[in-house]
């Protein structure tokens, strides 16, 4: 069955608990453009602006940058997940991450400039709008604050607990990197959380 752009921003908004009539629903959906990325594509390199919020349909998105000629990972989204580059997006300036499909994905992108307009014309668009950005904010804060101050086997159970497709489907590289620990790291908090 064939997703549709309607289908899509039908469920944007019930993601978010929100109830919108169907002129507004259908104004979303006209400005949802699909993407389909191979596995292994870069969706957006470093240095280039982020104009748009990537809606992840199907598949798996990692967002990393590179510190000391090593490749840190940043964030990963999956289904109903949202990719944004949240400084280049607001300051529309180059970004510093880069963003890639680590699975082949299916993405609906959003421009800021017409969602921004939306936003104006239609109070559920501005309501959903607001309410992926700040999903987006908390998620980071709540990342950094794991980090800052939770030992590795509390940040992977945190990873478990909030996001257990992740520890399923992305490479164990990229799993240590997002939760700042070493491979043989999240080798061992695994096998202890395994045994518990």
């Amino acid at each position: 069955m064939v997703t549709t752009s309607i289908d899509i921003a039908r469920q944007m908004v019930s993601n978010y608990h929100l109830q919108a009539d169907k002129e507004s629903t259908h104004a979303l959906a006209d400005i949802l453009v699909c993407k389909k990325y191979k596995k292994g594509e870069i969706i957006l390199n470093e240095g280039e602006i982020c104009t748009c919020m990537r809606y992840v349909e199907k598949g798996l998105l990692r967002q990393f940058y590179f510190k000391y000629g090593k490749d840190m990972t940043e964030h990963i989204a999956y289904e109903k997940g949202v990719v944004i580059c949240l400084e280049s997006y607001f300051r529309q300036e180059p970004a510093r991450l880069i963003i890639e499909a680590l699975e082949q994905s299916v993405v609906w992108e959003i421009d800021k400039a017409m969602i921004d307009q939306l936003a104006i014309e239609y109070v559920t668009i501005g309501l959903l709008y607001r309410k992926i950005l700040e999903y987006s904010l908390i998620e980071s804060q709540i990342k950094a604050d794991t980090l800052r101050f939770e030992p590795a086997h509390e940040r992977y159970n945190k990873l478990f607990q909030m996001h257990p497709e992740i520890l399923k489907r992305a490479p164990l590289v990229y799993i240590a990197s997002l939760l700042q620990m070493t491979p043989e790291t999240l080798s061992r908090v695994r096998s202890a959380s395994l045994s518990n």
